[in-house]
């Protein structure tokens, strides 16, 4: 099992190696300084003085990979590449374009978007789970066929409308919570409310029917008969047999979405004004901050690469086949 979760890990770093990799040619190759600088200073009137004064100031003047006019390892510390992305190795993304520090926005927005995004998967987990056991239980009813109907229109429904529908009937209609905001601590729970019951209603529609699948796929295989057989009930057989079998995809599409968590729901975010990480990228892009931006790509990549490492290692606590890998 150590060894397994030893090589899982170092699969991990060449992954991040090619992140950073491609997040450099994007934004310094494809998308040369001169074209950030003409962006940020206004496609028309732009002096070159202007553009080499941009470049100066955000770091932006120096070769992209070999300074051969410096000296010794100066050669390779005094370029683009090592300023701007050995440090996003270490998750240290220095200064923005608008002079902010990257890390201290960034810890300062995780808790808005965790405090949106971890109640969202709870709930929205335990919610899905159920009604899809619910629907597998009753599987041979018209319910269950009812229940399959609503899934199909609930996913075929915009999360946009969702939100709209929710902030006119909830919050402006009814008025029973802020439209949109946000504030620190408890206070910020009345906020909260609206974005988390409309980020889970949004996702039972595919929620169900992909849980409801996994279910379906183990009902009727040999070890849920012989477990009806020995008498258990129908529950009993759906939570002590079908469910734990089921853990692996489960754990498989919760682990990975655990990066989510830090980032945030871009959308979510914007619409009711929560400062979080997808509100920071939003805004980012909006002003042409690139330094953010490329923090921000390297940032979810990073902590998608890490989720994918979790999942690798939370099926060895269900799954004893893979501690013998």
């Amino acid at each position: 099992m150590l060894n397994y979760i030893i090589r899982r890990c170092l699969y991990a770093i060449p992954l991040l190696i090619g992140v950073n990799i491609l997040t450099f040619v994007l934004f310094f190759v494809v998308n040369s300084p001169d074209d950030m600088a003409r962006m940020q200073l206004g496609q028309k009137h732009v002096t070159e003085a202007a553009i080499n004064n941009w470049k100066q100031q955000h770091g932006y003047d120096l070769p992209l990979l070999w300074n051969s006019t410096a000296a010794a390892q100066e050669k390779i510390t005094h370029t683009i590449f090592f300023q701007k992305s050995v440090g996003l190795f270490f998750f240290q993304f220095g200064i923005s374009d608008g002079g902010r520090n990257i890390n201290a926005d960034i810890k300062e927005r995780a808790w808005p978007s965790l405090a949106l995004a971890f109640p969202t998967l709870v709930i929205g987990l335990l919610v899905n789970v159920c009604l899809a056991l619910f629907l597998v239980m009753f599987r041979h009813s018209s319910l269950a066929q009812l229940g399959t109907l609503l899934t199909v229109m609930l996913l075929s429904i915009s999360s946009l409308f969702y939100i709209i529908g929710g902030q006119f009937v909830v919050a402006k209609v009814l008025r029973l919570v802020p439209i949109s905001g946000y504030d620190d601590g408890l206070h910020g729970l009345r906020f909260l409310i609206l974005p988390i019951i409309i980020g889970v209603f949004s996702g039972v529609g595919s929620g169900v029917r992909w849980y409801r699948t996994l279910f379906l796929e183990e009902i009727d295989k040999d070890y849920v008969r012989t477990a009806r057989a020995k008498g258990l009930s129908e529950i009993e057989t759906l939570f002590k047999h079908v469910l734990p079998n089921a853990m692996i995809p489960i754990l498989t599409g919760v682990v990975v979405i655990l990066p989510l968590l830090f980032m945030g729901s871009l959308m979510m975010e914007s619409f009711f004004s929560i400062p979080g990480l997808g509100s920071y990228t939003i805004d980012a892009i909006n002003s042409q901050d690139f330094a953010i931006v490329r923090a921000m790509v390297f940032l979810g990549s990073g902590l998608y690469i890490i989720g994918l490492l979790l999942t690798d290692i939370s099926y060895t606590l269900v799954d004893p086949r893979v501690r013998l890998a």
